[in-house]
């Protein structure tokens, strides 16, 4: 049995299983995934890093279907809203409204003792005011560890009796350690990594909600996909809904056409 180099440094043996379920989760059909882990196998080495094994993945599907490619490659594409966390402050703020809330993002404001920048305020009126912290790795290997529950909690109290907070909230684009999750639901704090809570984690909303962001679009080269990010337009359904935004890269109506055809994709 091969084994692979996880990015935490971890080594563990090849899992076809493992891929399966990944691939199976972003709706890769059985025949497409037969083909792919065929040809991956071909090329495992031993200590094989998985990052690697995750560019044979991408290549081998984009063989099979363009569109499986990119699906898979949505946590990658998460990732590419960095590298700083600005652009994910605005992609929680989207998943956020897409379950019912009215969000602010950024917003300074004064606590008892100090001042806080926080990330996402968002609230259902009459229900509940969330105060939230995104949390953005560039990395799959990093996990949000403890502290940052424990910041998160305390910045809540510095804030929650003056602008009537019910609940602190944490959302990161990778995992929680055990840790960090404990204390966090002793404490009341809702919680939604990568794939907590089951069925509700990040990468479930983003299939539930079609909240694809504009980084998995193929059509967009880097320095594109970043002016977009610094105007604050992080998903593809935007581009759809608004074909005026394309009007800041400065480029041909055909090109247009191509980004707008290939955000369509994301839709159904």
């Amino acid at each position: 049995m091969v084994n692979v180099l996880k990015a935490s440094g971890i080594i563990e043996p090849f899992s076809e299983e493992k891929l399966r379920t990944t691939m199976t989760r972003t709706g890769i059909s059985s025949n497409d995934q037969n083909k792919v882990i065929t040809q991956v196998e071909q090329k495992l080495y031993e200590n094989i890093p998985t990052s690697e094994v995750y560019q044979h993945v991408t290549k081998s599907l984009q063989n099979e279907s363009h569109l499986s490619k990119e699906r898979y490659a949505l946590k990658q594409a998460i990732m590419a809203l960095g590298p700083t966390g600005y652009p994910f402050e605005d992609y929680v703020s989207e998943v956020l409204k897409a379950k019912g809330y009215i969000t602010e993002v950024r917003s300074i404001l004064t606590g008892t003792c100090v001042n806080h920048e926080i990330d996402v305020i968002a609230e259902k009126q009459g229900i509940e005011k969330l105060m939230v912290e995104a949390k953005f790795h560039t990395a799959p290997g990093i996990h949000t560890d403890l502290h940052v529950s424990l910041y998160t909690k305390a910045r809540f109290e510095d804030l929650r009796e003056k602008y009537r907070f019910d609940r602190p909230w944490l959302f990161t684009n990778t995992k929680i350690t055990p840790d960090a999750l404990a204390y966090a639901l002793c404490v009341n704090m809702g919680v939604v990594s990568w794939s907590y809570p089951q069925e509700e984690g990040l990468r479930d909303l983003v299939q539930k909600y079609r909240l694809f962001p504009i980084t998995i679009l193929s059509s967009l080269s880097l320095a594109q996909k970043q002016l977009l990010l610094d105007n604050h337009i992080v998903l593809t359904n935007e581009i759809i809904k608004n074909n005026g935004c394309l009007d800041l890269l400065g480029i041909q109506t055909d090109k247009k056409e191509k980004i707008i055809e290939e955000a369509k994709t994301f839709i159904d």
